[in-house]
């Protein structure tokens, strides 16, 4: 192989190895009272992207997601805490300050900080089927509502 021929597959390798980094897939919640949410995730790579909620009625929620793992540093999950009191007081099992002991405690779930159009805040935690497999391995956890309302949310295998 020349070398001109080389540098003709590169650009294509680099595309097809920066699509496989990023994925999407769905899932769904519903509350005590019967609420159903539809979810929808977009990761941006191995542990962050973008999540969805859907509403009864329409009302849109989204925001970051962050898969913690033993690399996360603390600093970088500061769009976590917007909206809320920090180290999400007030909901139980969580750390009350952000420290390196949530990293600790939370390797291998995901967290979330949704947000919508009125500024309502949603604030969501997953714990991982498949770790390794992120988003795309599926998960169950708990969204709560602004108004302390919860509910539980599953994101299968996808």
């Amino acid at each position: 192989m020349t070398k001109g021929m080389l540098a003709g597959l590169l650009p294509p390798l680099v595309l097809l190895a920066a699509a496989g980094c990023a994925s999407s897939g769905s899932g769904y919640g519903v509350s005590p009272s019967g609420r159903e949410a539809t979810f929808q995730w977009n990761s941006r790579n191995d542990n962050t992207g973008t999540l969805t909620a859907t509403m009864p009625g329409g009302r849109v929620y989204t925001g970051q997601y962050f898969q913690v793992t033993n690399e996360t540093r603390v600093e970088n999950l500061g769009p976590l805490w917007y909206g809320w009191r920090p180290g999400w007081r007030g909901w139980p099992n969580w750390t009350a300050v952000p420290a390196q002991g949530f990293v600790t405690e939370y390797t291998g779930k995901v967290v979330a900080n949704l947000a919508a159009d009125n500024g309502d805040r949603m604030r969501c935690r997953f714990r991982l089927i498949h770790p390794s497999e992120g988003m795309s391995g599926g998960g169950q956890g708990e969204c709560q509502l602004p108004n302390g309302e919860s509910m539980d949310a599953t994101f299968p295998n996808a």
